[in-house]
């Protein structure tokens, strides 16, 4: 019988992060909040995770339910009610769900402000002269990805093996732990200064080594031990390893 990978992570910060970054990839405004596609593509991330067996929140299938119930009553107007009802204020499900987005919006650029503050506070003290490699690469001036970026790229890499690969094989059986897998993935790119790309780190077609591969790369994102950056929306994903100065 396959081993089953249950998997609680906080690295998902909740629904709402999650649309607010499906709105910031489409590049549009808050307001003009088009159903359809984020609806489409929030759907696509919920099936990614359950892909992975990670145990969603219930609080993402109550917002894919909210979702759906909007594009439906969008997609399906009833001109006899639309003539007889208007919704009050704040009955109109998708103004609701724009107005949490706004105010989720503020608390996280709130939160993101007295980081920094935080950050500026610690860099007032002094410190004792560090040696700087000249030939290290400057996360500050990447743009880093996010953990949806890198279910995005997981969701393609699903894609692809379904592809490529016979409907029909017998696979060898892999059960990876996940700390060894973390190791693994550490000496790949402790060997690749300049970046692996996401693919590359799924070379066999077996899910649960996908999966256990996926779970150990959020676990080195979450210990800070590695990093992933992406240059513009659709480009590749490429993983670095955090690499800390000499003191």
């Amino acid at each position: 019988m396959r081993q089953v990978y249950k998997v609680e992570t906080d690295l998902f910060e909740g629904p709402l992060d999650l649309l607010l970054h499906l709105i910031n990839k489409l590049e549009i405004d808050v307001y003009e909040l088009p159903v359809s596609e984020v609806t489409r593509q929030y759907m696509d991330y919920i099936h990614t995770m359950q892909e992975l067996e990670l145990n969603i929140a219930s609080e993402y299938l109550v917002m894919a339910a909210t979702l759906l119930q909007i594009k439906s009553s969008m997609l399906l107007p009833n001109p006899e009610l639309e003539d007889e009802v208007e919704y009050g204020e704040g009955d109109d499900p998708k103004e609701a769900l724009i107005e949490r987005l706004i105010e989720y919006r503020k608390y996280k650029e709130v939160a993101s402000d007295l980081e920094e503050r935080q950050i500026d506070h610690k860099e007032s003290y002094t410190r004792p002269p560090v040696k700087v490699d000249v030939g290290e690469k400057t996360v500050a001036n990447q743009q880093t990805g996010s953990i949806y970026d890198m279910l995005k790229a997981m969701q393609k890499v699903f894609d692809r093996k379904k592809w490529t690969q016979p409907m029909t094989r017998t696979i060898e059986k892999m059960d990876v732990p996940i700390r060894k897998r973390m190791s693994q993935v550490l000496n790949v790119l402790e060997e690749r200064p300049d970046g692996v790309p996401f693919d590359a780190l799924f070379p066999y077609p077996s899910k649960s080594h996908m999966v256990v591969t996926f779970m150990a790369m959020l676990e080195l994102m979450k210990e800070k031990e590695i990093y992933c950056v992406q240059q513009t929306t659709f480009d590749e994903l490429l993983l670095y390893r955090w690499r800390q100065t000499d003191e």
